[in-house]
């Protein structure tokens, strides 16, 4: 009878590890934690910690929605890469039906969270940003080289979403936010799928690094979006939203990211777009460690 009951158990936990993957946390943790700074950032005074609350668990559950729906749409092309052929749906250990259900419960969730308890603006953005990760993006992943350049909106918003949902509205400074994520995804999505051209060959992806057997234009297509978010970082100070620790911690973060993209560029290897991901998940954090500890 006990060998029974710690065999149901067991089974409990791997299925609730299995939901609990389709949302991939730590994609959602690093939106949650945008979605903190832009914030905390539209903070002027004190923050205001059961709006924030609200909002972290709305915009959770709209992005989290976004990744299992993203997972069950492409689940049979997850099925032909090795990164993904794991992933709960495509190795059959949840049913595309159930999937379906649980991202599209959590979606609708999300947004009445934040239409009720946070503000419409912010309800809208998220809509929004769920229907542009699942109806253009996704979509445009097998037509166009382009779909990294697409899916960096989406991917840029949890900073702008987080601004919204503590001021109602839109600012300037929410949009440059909003532009330096989106200018540091491009660098960082080309390294991985430099890392993985051989597997979304074998998807037939048509992304950029599949396409430049060379790797020429995705090292310059690297090079010159580190070169542009350089500049783009260091405008909140120009803004007054950072200050001069910021200032020039950024500029020595954007110095050295440039440097690893440069790098990339001459040596075009494997090894060297490896590091440049690395790069980029250190950098990140720091950056946005430095803009909170600028502004505490």
């Amino acid at each position: 009878m006990g060998a029974c009951v710690n065999q149901t158990w067991k089974e409990k936990r791997e299925v609730f590890r299995d939901y609990y993957e389709l949302t991939k946390p730590r994609i959602c943790l690093l939106a949650l934690i945008m979605t903190s700074l832009g914030f905390f950032l539209a903070s002027p005074g004190s923050v205001d910690g059961p709006l924030l609350t609200w909002a972290l668990i709305g915009i959770g559950l709209v992005g989290a929605s976004s990744c299992i729906l993203n997972q069950y749409i492409e689940r049979e092309l997850d099925a032909q890469m090795w990164r993904t052929l794991n992933r709960p749906i495509p190795a059959g250990r949840i049913e595309p039906e159930k999937a379906l259900w649980f991202g599209s419960i959590l979606g609708v969730a999300g947004e009445i969270v934040l239409l009720v308890w946070v503000n419409p603006v912010t309800a809208v953005l998220g809509a929004l940003t769920l229907l542009f990760y699942l109806g253009i993006y996704t979509p445009s992943k097998r037509v166009s080289s382009m779909s990294t350049l697409i899916g960096a909106i989406p991917g840029a918003m949890p900073p702008l979403l987080g601004w919204a949902a503590a001021k109602g509205q839109i600012g300037p400074e929410g949009l440059i936010l909003f532009g330096i994520i989106f200018i540091w995804q491009i660098p960082h999505f080309l390294a991985i799928a430099w890392i993985y051209r051989e597997d979304y060959s074998r998807a037939n992806f048509p992304i950029l690094t599949v396409l430049d057997e060379k790797g020429a234009i995705t090292a310059r297509q690297i090079v010159i979006y580190s070169l542009v978010l350089l500049p783009l970082t260091l405008v909140p100070v120009a803004w007054g939203v950072s200050g001069r620790v910021y200032f020039f911690g950024a500029l020595l973060l954007g110095l050295g990211f440039l440097a690893q993209s440069i790098v990339l560029a001459v040596f075009r290897t494997k090894a060297q777009a490896r590091r440049l991901f690395l790069a980029s998940l250190v950098y990140l954090p720091l950056l946005v460690f430095l803009m909170v500890w600028d502004r505490v």
